[in-house]
């Protein structure tokens, strides 16, 4: 059997690609990297918010090419059934899918104001206006989740996909010092804490300053 390749892009920059490789670590995915060359059009159209539709991540296993964020985690959520990519129990995974499509579909604010860029800070950082609804809303989800489902994570004691879909958002508040309850405070340290994100941010601080238009087009 060929071996999984996972195509990604910047692991400095890309929110999607950091939530589909959660996601193959999650499943217990024996996989390979390859990376999409940083000149390549439509990596840089997605990046730079430009792209109409997402095409990395994409998984190619076992004769499929798989790509889109919540159609990766239902095929792995298939594909491997014990790691538990959603809930067993159904009123929670309905829940599961609900908070996952919700960031798949929405936050625009948020991505616009606050890029992902896991290697800066910027401490103090002002938020535009626009984007507070979007933040207020997502801490609503994550105390909503834990209060009903009691942590650590948002389904419980093990990470699922709305976990992996919610991880990016957990580096954006860090990487621009966002103020946050303690509740949320310790959901974002608990998934920058994940050894698997920890894994990602490590490798996305070695990676060369190869876009520095991000800066400015975000």
């Amino acid at each position: 059997m060929a071996k999984a390749v996972l195509t990604i892009s910047s692991k400095n920059y890309s929110s999607w690609c950091l939530r589909g490789w959660l996601l193959c670590k999650m499943a217990g995915l024996d996989f390979e990297e390859k990376r999409l060359p940083i000149d390549d059009p439509d990596a840089r159209a997605e990046l730079l918010l430009l792209s109409p539709s997402f095409l990395t991540p994409a998984l190619d296993y076992n004769g499929l090419h798989v790509w889109d964020t919540l159609a990766l985690g239902e095929y792995l959520a298939e594909t491997f059934p014990k790691a538990q990519i959603f809930p067993k129990d159904i009123a929670a995974r309905t829940h599961n899918r609900s908070v996952s499509g919700e960031m798949h579909s929405g936050f625009n604010n948020l991505r616009s104001a606050l890029p992902m860029n896991i290697k800066a800070h910027f401490p103090n950082f002002r938020v535009w206006s626009g984007a507070k609804p979007d933040i207020d809303r997502v801490c609503a989800i994550w105390r909503d989740c834990l209060s009903r489902y009691g942590g650590p994570f948002l389904f419980g004691k093990r990470p699922t996909l709305a976990d992996a879909m919610f991880a990016p958002v957990c580096s954006r508040f860090a990487t621009y010092d966002l103020t946050l309850d303690s509740e949320c405070a310790g959901f974002r340290d608990q998934i920058l804490g994940w050894e698997p994100m920890a894994e990602w941010a490590e490798a996305a601080k070695v990676e060369p300053d190869e876009m520095e238009e991000l800066d400015v087009e975000f």
